[in-house]
């Protein structure tokens, strides 16, 4: 298993690069200590083969899962899985233990090993359900919380392995590979959220994203650099999101994955939250602690493919079950990974429930869905021959939009105030649109064009802007074609990529001036934003999971200058309607001047519901000051700064407009009135009508 790599496709436009000598992955009847299976009895096309024997169903028996459940869960639409699947404490006929049942649908036969009958192969044997839902199930008296297991599958050919529970709710600490028994149970406290959530929900409002991995936000040095526990980020986390004025958190995932290297994205352990930071209640205790300082939690959640980690989900029952058979269909050649089977009911039903797990179980206020575009095209980072058509002919993985729709669907459907965010990277329409319109459902798409021309833009010598005044304009024609979040992600400060602070050109005061700019611009930009922990900071090394943010920067005034210029842009944005209202609708944003490429200027105006609450936003993107600079205005009333990059509490030389601006009958971009003011160096204006 590896890192999540950098796409093969380019983000910003979707294009294809050549993937070199891909190689598709082992059939693991080669893989030392497994025994060698046929070719057959492979995921909903596998072999007819000899019934099991199975167990009578006896009348009176009680049933933990339940007739309708089993017809739900072969329809794709059992969306609670995670209450019958899985291990659960109960009691049955008088003794407490525990109930385990897993989807094998392939397996000669399953037994569940763990510390309760000293991993004894023999000792609980698991019965084959009468229903053809290929469901095994066991009750173990001996059994108890904290309880750690697997399941011993055997295969119809022969095939054997320990596989860790697909549902469990709580695995051992990474290296370590067994499920563990537990349960949710918890006295939630964050009512006054959920209830203000539920108030809000379809309503504007201002979304602005602190993306968060939790191994490397902050470390403790005295004790071997490990990372914070979750009961230490509810202490610490909450109250510097509320300082900064985020509005939310995002959580790079936080499901159990084996490879701490993977940053989350190779998960075994779908309905776990790591257990290297505590237990479920902990994470809980964080998630409540958020919520009471009423800021929302969004989980990165990857239903895009999984890792071949044995324990894992790959070649679960001696067969491709999850997977895909083909490697040209089940084969991710990017991660080296399996992409799930969305084709296959059961598989529908374990993906969704997942999600509603998390929305339902843990109170998260949204999932941000990984590596989209990788879902919806079946040629993804594949030269021809290397990837199978749909039915048409075509290249869209027609399963997998379905299921991406039905995701959205029921996420809406049962929880109608959480959101959905899709990574997605290609100009494939209507992403965040309905599904009744023919949309996918999301309720925000990452908007990757605006990133990349953005960061090239900046990344270039002012002096050179001038050729490059497009790169800065483009996106707002089609700006308004789906809810779009700005984001400033964590693939940006990696892989040679540099931090921030260090794309931006010339000595420091530049460095830290492009950088402020580029903020205001961005929340002045259409759309909702979110940025990777350090970048508030200007973190001047790349990101490295190993090791903490750099807080010790924080000590040194541009630095401490940056982060205030965060503070006082997310304070601005939450309080100005103008910046979030009508952000995804073209009446919410109106041009004033893109031409004057000369002067690398560009300016704009940002409108709410009401007029009088309309912004005026000009950027100067070169370090030259302008004086008496004239700009159209649409109010004919006086107007001030509301903001400033480049004052001196933001780092700044402080040239600012300090006296009203007042407009002249004297007629500039299509306006009867205009006003005359200074373009600070290197920096963003806002103005207010007063």
């Amino acid at each position: 298993m590896t890192k999540k790599k950098e796409n093969k496709k380019t983000e910003a436009t979707g294009k294809k690069t050549k993937t070199e000598n891909m190689q598709f992955p082992k059939d693991p009847g080669q893989i030392k200590g497994f025994v060698k299976r046929s070719e057959s009895g492979t995921g909903p096309e596998k072999r007819k083969s000899a019934p099991l024997k199975t167990a009578p169903k006896k009348a009176g028996t009680e049933a933990w899962i339940s007739e309708y459940d089993i017809h739900l869960f072969k329809e794709g639409k059992h969306y609670h899985l995670y209450k019958k699947l899985g291990s659960h404490l109960r009691t049955k006929n008088r003794k407490k233990g525990v109930q385990f049942a897993v989807w094998a649908p392939n397996a000669s036969k399953v037994s569940v090993i763990g510390s309760f009958n000293n991993w004894d192969k023999t000792a609980n044997p698991m019965t084959h359900r009468y229903d053809e839902s290929g469901i095994w199930e066991c009750f173990i008296p001996e059994a108890e919380k904290g309880s750690v297991y697997k399941y011993l599958i055997s295969s119809r050919d022969g095939y054997t392995a320990e596989k860790g529970d697909p549902f469990a709710f709580m695995w051992e600490e990474p290296p370590k590979t067994a499920s563990m028994v537990w349960d949710l149970e918890t006295k939630w406290k964050d009512k006054k959220w959920l209830n203000k959530r539920n108030k809000q929900k379809g309503k504007p409002q201002p979304v602005s994203v602190y993306e968060l991995h939790i191994g490397s936000w902050k470390r403790v040095p005295e004790e071997g650099n490990r990372s914070l526990t979750y009961l230490e980020l509810a202490e610490q986390l909450p109250e510097y999101i509320k300082e900064m004025g985020f509005t939310h958190v995002e959580f790079m995932p936080v499901m159990e994955h084996p490879f701490y290297g993977s940053w989350g994205y190779q998960i075994t352990g779908y309905f776990a939250p790591s257990s290297r930071y505590g237990t479920p209640q902990d994470f809980i205790k964080l998630i409540e602690a958020l919520h009471e300082n009423e800021i929302g939690v969004i989980l990165d959640w990857v239903p895009s493919h999984f890792p071949s980690d044995l324990h894992g989900l790959h070649y679960y029952d001696g067969t491709y079950l999850y997977e895909h058979a083909d490697p040209k269909k089940g084969f991710h050649p990017d991660w080296k990974s399996y992409i799930f089977n969305y084709g296959r009911n059961e598989v529908r039903s374990f993906l969704i429930s997942n999600a509603v797990f998390w929305l339902d179980k843990y109170h998260i206020d949204g999932l941000r869905v990984d590596a989209v575009a990788s879902m919806l095209y079946l040629d993804y980072s594949r030269e021809d021959g290397e990837w199978i058509p749909n039915e048409y002919g075509g290249r869209e993985n027609l399963e997998a939009i379905s299921f991406l729709k039905e995701f959205n669907e029921v996420a809406y459907g049962e929880f109608p105030d959480i959101i959905t965010i899709a990574e997605e990277s290609t100009a494939w329409p209507m992403v965040s649109r309905p599904t009744y319109l023919g949309g996918l459902g999301f309720g925000m798409k990452w908007m990757m064009g605006w990133m990349h021309d953005t960061l090239e833009y900046f990344k270039k010598d002012p002096v050179h802007r001038r050729h490059h005044q497009n790169d800065i304009t483009f996106s707002t024609t089609y700006a308004f074609t789906e809810n779009f979040m700005l984001p400033l992600s964590h693939d940006e400060v990696v892989y040679g990529k540099q931090a921030l602070i260090n794309k931006m050109p010339g000595d420091e005061w530049n460095k830290f001036a492009n950088l402020r700019s580029l903020y205001a611009y961005m929340y002045a930009h259409p759309g909702t934003k979110l940025l990777f922990m350090g970048g508030e900071f200007g973190q001047t090394s790349e990101w490295d999971h190993d090791s903490s943010l750099e807080w010790h920067l924080c000590r040194y005034p541009l630095h401490q200058q940056i982060q205030e210029t965060l503070k006082t842009l997310n304070h601005i944005y939450k309080s100005e309607p103008a910046l979030y209202e009508v952000s995804f609708e073209h009446t919410g944003f109106e041009w004033i001047d893109i031409h004057d490429a000369e002067n690398s200027v560009i300016c704009f105006i940002r409108k709410g519901k009401k007029a009088e609450e309309s912004l005026v936003v000009i950027c100067n993107l070169t370090p030259v000051p302008r004086e008496n600079y004239r700009i159209g205005i649409p109010q004919n009333r006086a107007w001030k700064e509301l903001f400033n990059s480049d004052l001196d509490k933001f780092g700044g030389s402080n040239t600012r407009n300090n006296k009203s601006l007042i407009p002249e009958d004297i007629p500039a971009h299509g306006q009867e009135q205009s006003i005359s003011l200074t373009l600070p160096p290197m920096a963003v204006l806002y103005l207010k009508l007063e």
